[in-house]
């Protein structure tokens, strides 16, 4: 018996108080909320949603079934991949060294500075108001805690909070965080497991062992 294939999706959904370009690419069944502007050459996937207020600046990437919820700001030189999650008020910059003027004094135009990427890989989320700043590569599945500041790579699965952002331990893809059993990490939700990766440091933070977490 042949699978019945899923239904097609329907074309995007913009609220009329929204500022899109019509050089941006919108996909099937993403719904871009009020006062959200998409600058032109964004590229916006499948099934995404734009929340209330979003500025996404000219030539981001963000792939589908992404969630920006209300107010984020993601700017020129991002690349959010597929099942990213962006909380309200985050910011991802891009600009290393910011000047308003050259030093002669001079309005910076846009030869005068160099563009600080970001990418955000799968299924990874980014807590409320945190800030990602250039040059930053946050892991598969990791997870930015609300409020932090994120200065260098978060590893797959990672788990960074705090200003700057340090990296506390590990969480499965559900978010659950993990505890350390001897050379691996497990969720006692679901159970779970992650080989401790290379050189992890005896500093990170891996919380209750799994076994006491059973009670």
């Amino acid at each position: 018996m042949e699978a019945t294939p899923p239904p097609a999706l329907g074309a995007p959904v913009i609220h009329p108080t929204a500022d899109v370009s019509p050089e941006a690419t919108i996909g099937a069944g993403t719904v871009i909320w009020h006062r959200a502007q998409i600058r032109e050459r964004a590229r916006i996937g499948e099934e995404c949603i734009i929340g209330k207020d979003v500025y996404i600046d000219h030539g981001v990437v963000l792939g589908s079934r992404v969630k920006v919820q209300n107010s984020a700001l993601i700017y020129h030189g991002a690349t959010l991949e597929d099942g990213v999650f962006v909380g309200p008020q985050v910011v991802i910059a891009n600009d290393p060294l910011p000047r308003a003027i050259t030093p002669e004094g001079k309005l910076k135009r846009a030869e005068d500075w160099e563009v600080g990427e970001v990418r955000v890989l799968y299924g990874a989320s980014l807590g409320a108001g945190s800030l990602i700043l250039p040059g930053v590569t946050i892991g598969r599945f990791a997870m930015v805690g609300a409020g932090a500041v994120v200065t260098r790579k978060c590893p797959d699965y990672g788990i960074l909070m705090g200003d700057p952002a340090r990296h506390l331990g590990y969480a499965c893809p559900r978010g659950h965080r993990l505890g350390r059993e001897a050379k691996r990490y497990r969720c006692a939700e679901c159970d779970w497991t992650l080989e401790a990766p290379e050189g992890t440091p005896e500093s990170v933070w891996v919380g209750p062992s799994s076994s006491s977490r059973r009670g």
